[in-house]
């Protein structure tokens, strides 16, 4: 008489833990402001967000009072903030039919000083991010210079 097998346990299914990307996608902010050239750069934005994944945000721009006294939550009309938004809004629409890329894509309205801010971060300037769970800061980063060349064969 021939022994049964060993009966062997059940295989049960391994839970994969999702791979999470080394670091996200990237941002790209441009500023509209209903010129040609930031009709190109809406477009250009969503081309290379669809490539590399990343998402773009369409920033109407908002003047302010020099002197905002009553306090920043009143600088801007909102009929000034609702009518920039609507201009960035279509132009956004415009280049999503140029493009065919969607999802990919928000608007904003933001004062003049932030933008500011911004740009003199991406010149080379400090730019300190405060908020309640603490401080960033962004500096830009410097140019990194190809090593010494050696020739074939050295």
């Amino acid at each position: 008489m021939a022994a049964d097998p060993p009966v062997e346990p059940p295989v049960e299914p391994v839970r994969l833990v999702p791979l999470l990307p080394r670091r996200p996608g990237p941002s790209f902010v441009v500023e509209v402001d209903g010129t040609t050239t930031a009709d190109r750069a809406l477009v250009w934005a969503l081309r290379e967000a669809a490539r590399r994944e990343g998402q773009v945000t369409a920033v109407a721009v908002v003047d302010v009072p020099d002197d905002p006294l009553p306090g920043p939550w009143s600088a801007g009309e909102p009929s000034v903030r609702a009518a920039a938004r609507a201009r960035a809004e279509a132009a956004v629409v415009q280049a999503i039919a140029e493009t065919g890329v969607t999802g990919r894509v928000r608007t904003v309205v933001a004062d003049r000083p932030l933008l500011d801010a911004l740009r003199t971060s991406c010149r080379g300037g400090d730019l300190v991010l405060v908020g309640s769970t603490g401080r960033t800061l962004l500096r830009a980063v410097a140019p990194r210079f190809p090593g010494r060349r050696l020739a074939p064969g050295a």
